[in-house]
């Protein structure tokens, strides 16, 4: 907590009753016939068209999903099928009150939202724009298909709605000319040029993104608010949760600098369906009764919270009009509870079994389509004749764009067969962009007068001084300070760099690696978040999707669990699902522990390594750390970046002329050879390095065997090379890391290199990891973590005997054998 932020014991420990604000339910209920004069005809007749073509989109994704045919056309689809027959018009009462500069994002039932703003956006657009967003798109290849098949005598406009109905209709059914190559599919669609930003499968999780989405917004000055889509399930979820925490911290209001300051420009929309899957949540797995009542636990504005009747598509428009200005006004966020209903079960396959006939024939009695089309006859807006006319157009459109998207000559997959790396391309940009805006960053006065920053200029930069002593930690630049100094120097270059975590600001975070760092970055630039390590991830994943650059922190690695969604499953993939549309200049820093304890010392980089579509680097060294953290801080990928604590107060030993004060960088991917040697390989993942020096010193006094120690430095990519090379020399390796032994990615590096040098090998290769048992208490740590001394015992029992040692554990195949069959 800040410190002119005081908290005064007579305030809080004061009798009283908190009041919370009156919630607006259904409040709007003009009609038609109330509100035609406030809208073109032109406008009611397209509202009428786009509610039409969303509901025969679904009723054809339907078709080929259940019985494989479509108006004649016979196609078997087999991917998901998440339908919202029923809500067309929450969407496109929505997109109509939203202009091009605002971003929507979405979930798995979101295809009536991305045809609702794409249909909005080809009208808003000047003829001349919307020409060039579909020549550019691609290099114009998705257009250039839909120009096969488009009748010639199409406007730009009608053009425009082929185009926006194939690219999608591709990337449903997995074509590469879709808007994400077929990467995407049905619940992962965008098309960014019209404001529809990534729909996300994981429930609930788009409602983090969004928030670090609105965050650029603010930040960075554009104009336009965000709209997360959502449904009722995703209430119960970490991710809306801590979204909307995050969203609504009182720094924003009470602490940023006045540019900066007021709630994000954000809407949370809840789709209310009053099913999650089968779970009914209002009466069953849910107690909130009525949802638009979660708002009021956010803040004292219960984030303007309000229930619409999403069935009224004039109650949808007046509400969005409403809370947009609010929310351009800084009083957001906000929270809607748009009250609709699917027709179709959860999936096209849900048989329905757990909702009434009545309760469905109740709700199709009220559908929101048929009633529009009524409303509109009776106030003789259209005629009878009109309205076939649109639903027979809107059919014969989809028919058309159906049959040359399912054709595999005219709308092929990507050729794996052609092109073996068709996907993998994707997964990193491997872009180098130092400065992601050309603005004057906003900095605090000069770097050479924030107190840390000349405090470390003054210390040694070499870990040994001129005798081969090592240099007091008081007196040594250490890895601590490498950090330090390569992110305070990223602060005065990119304008766009932000780093939030917990307890990052003017504590410095819970090691001191950014101590005094707040002394040169405002406060919008480096601030402390809420405990919520999803919504830190998740933030920092919409932040850099739309073009900023993050460095989320984690504060300890056991803490990689309750963000895994969001680094997994959201900063690992988008790249890869978006066929490189997006980019991800986002670095998280991630502090891996010791001393603290069964939940505060894991190594999980093993985990992450896992996971395709990350950059895994793990230095060991204040030279390597600032190097390494200087090159990830460059790039358009995501990184995770682990720090041992272990090592934030070791000098640099290696390194002859020490750390330099300049910027430099330490390449991505390149093991680096630490200690030539000709008769083992020792390869090291982070702190792992020192035990293995210390068992190769020992090595060479005792039995005079030379151990070559490599740092492996980066995990993903991986240098492979230099290690193949080196084992070639040995013909024995050991991999060693500080993960458990048990899948740890030293197993994996082993397994590799018994393939890659079979031929080599005088010994099988050997990994090396912790036990595979809770990390127990610090005068124990010495037993789990690999030492020295379990080094020299997997030399002895694995590798080669060592006369007249004695091991300390026993590191022999027949008690391996016995601790995987206990699973131990």
């Amino acid at each position: 907590m800040p410190s002119e932020q005081v908290i005064k014991p007579q305030d809080v420990r004061k009798k009283g009753v908190l009041k919370t604000v009156e919630i607006p339910l259904n409040s709007y209920t003009k009609r038609l016939k109330d509100v035609k004069n406030d809208y073109s005809a032109d406008d009611l007749t397209a509202m009428y068209h786009d509610m039409r073509l969303i509901r025969e989109f679904e009723n054809m994704v339907q078709a080929v999903r259940t019985v494989k045919e479509y108006n004649g056309i016979e196609y078997s689809y087999t991917g998901p099928a998440h339908l919202s027959q029923g809500q067309e018009a929450a969407a496109v009462g929505q997109a109509y009150a939203l202009d091009l500069d605002d971003y929507t994002f979405g979930t798995h039932r979101s295809h009536g939202e991305v045809l609702a703003r794409g249909l909005s956006a080809i009208r808003r657009l000047e003829e001349k724009a919307l020409v060039q967003i579909m020549e550019d798109f691609r290099h114009g290849a998705l257009l250039r298909s839909v120009e096969k098949f488009a009748p010639s005598s199409l406007n730009a406009r009608e053009t425009a709605e082929l185009f926006l109905l194939y690219g999608f209709m591709t990337e449903l059914f997995g074509r590469e000319i879709g808007f994400t190559g077929g990467l995407g599919n049905s619940m992962h669609v965008f098309f960014t040029p019209f404001g529809i930003y990534p729909n996300n499968a994981i429930v609930g999780a788009s409602a983090g993104i969004g928030a670090g989405a609105a965050l650029y917004k603010r930040l960075r000055g554009e104009n336009g608010i965000v709209i997360v889509n959502s449904g009722d399930g995703s209430i119960s979820t970490g991710h809306a949760w801590e979204a909307m925490l995050f969203s609504t911290m009182d720094q924003l209001n009470k602490l940023w600098d006045e540019k900066y300051r007021g709630g994000l420009p954000i809407i949370f929309n809840f789709m209310n369906n009053y099913y999650a899957m089968s779970g009914q949540t209002s009466g069953e797995t849910l107690g909130f009764d009525v949802l638009a009542r979660i708002g009021a636990a956010f803040n004292q504005d219960a984030l303007l919270s309000e229930r619409v009747d999403g069935y009224n598509l004039f109650a949808v428009i007046d509400a969005f009009q409403r809370k947009k200005r609010a929310v351009l006004e800084r009083k957001g966020p906000v929270l809607l509870d748009t009250i609709v209903y699917r027709h179709a079960g959860h999936s096209a396959t849900d048989p329905n079994a757990y909702r009434s006939r009545e309760e469905m024939e109740g709700w199709m009695g009220v559908d929101c389509l048929g009633s529009y089309r009524k409303e509109l006859l009776e106030e003789g807006l259209l005629d009878s004749n009109l309205t076939d006319t649109i639903d027979g157009s809107v059919k014969e459109k989809i028919t058309l764009v159906l049959k040359y998207a399912t054709g595999l000559q005219e709308s092929p997959r990507m050729n794996m067969h052609a092109d073996p790396d068709a996907i993998a391309k994707y997964m990193f940009s491997n872009q180098k962009i130092t400065r992601l805006s050309d603005d004057d960053p906003e900095v605090l006065g000069k770097k050479s007068e924030n107190s840390r920053y000349k405090k470390i200029s003054a210390k040694v930069r070499r870990g040994l001084d001129e005798n081969g002593n090592k240099v007091s930690p008081l007196k040594v630049f250490s890895y601590r300070d490498a950090i330090f100094e390569a992110l305070i120097d990223k602060f005065y270059e990119d304008p766009t760099m932000i780093l939030f975590g917990e307890d990052v600001r003017e504590h410095g975070n819970s090691f001191g690696v950014l101590q005094g760092l707040y002394e040169s970055v405002p406060r919008h630039r480096l601030f402390n978040a809420p405990i919520a390590e999803a919504a830190i991830i998740s933030a920092a994943v919409g932040y850099a999707m739309c073009g900023g650059r993050a460095v989320p922190e984690i504060m300890w690695c056991d803490f990689l669990g309750r963000a895994a969604d969001e680094l997994f499953n959201q900063l690992a993939k988008w790249q890869g699902m978006s066929a490189g549309l997006v980019r991800m200049p986002c670095v998280v820093r991630v502090s891996v522990g010791h001393a603290y304890g069964a939940q505060h010392s894991q190594d999980w980089s093993s985990l992450a390594a896992h996971i395709p579509g990350l950059k895994i680097l793990y230095p060991a060294t204040p030279y390597d750390a600032k190097g390494l953290l200087n090159s990830a801080l460059g790039l358009t990928d995501p990184v995770m970046f682990f720090e041992s604590q272990k090592l934030y107060d070791t000098g640099e030993l290696f390194a002859p002329e020490g750390v330099p004060r300049d910027c430099y960088e330490v390449p991505i991917g390149k093991c680096d050879v630490k200690l030539k040697g000709s008769d083992l390989t020792i390869l090291s993942i982070g702190p792992a390095l020192y035990p293995a020096l210390e068992a190769a010193e020992e090595l060479a006094q005792k039995w005079q065997l030379k151990a070559e120690v490599i740092d492996a430095r980066s995990l993903i990519p991986f240098d492979y090379q230099t290690v193949i090379e080196s084992v070639r020399k040995t013909g024995r390796i050991i991999v060693v890391h500080d993960a458990c032994e048990r899948g740890g990615y030293a197993k994996t590096i082993a397994a590799n290199i018994s393939e890659f040098c079979f031929e080599e090998l005088d010994a099988p290769p050997v990994s090396l990891g912790a036990h595979n048992w809770v990390s127990p208490c610090p005068e124990l740590e010495k037993y789990f973590f690999p030492s020295k001394q379990m080094i020299l015992d997997a030399v002895h029992e694995r590798i080669k005997p060592l006369p007249g040692y004695s091991p300390l554990f026993d590191l022999s195949l027949a008690e391996k054998l016995r601790q995987e069959n206990l699973g131990i």
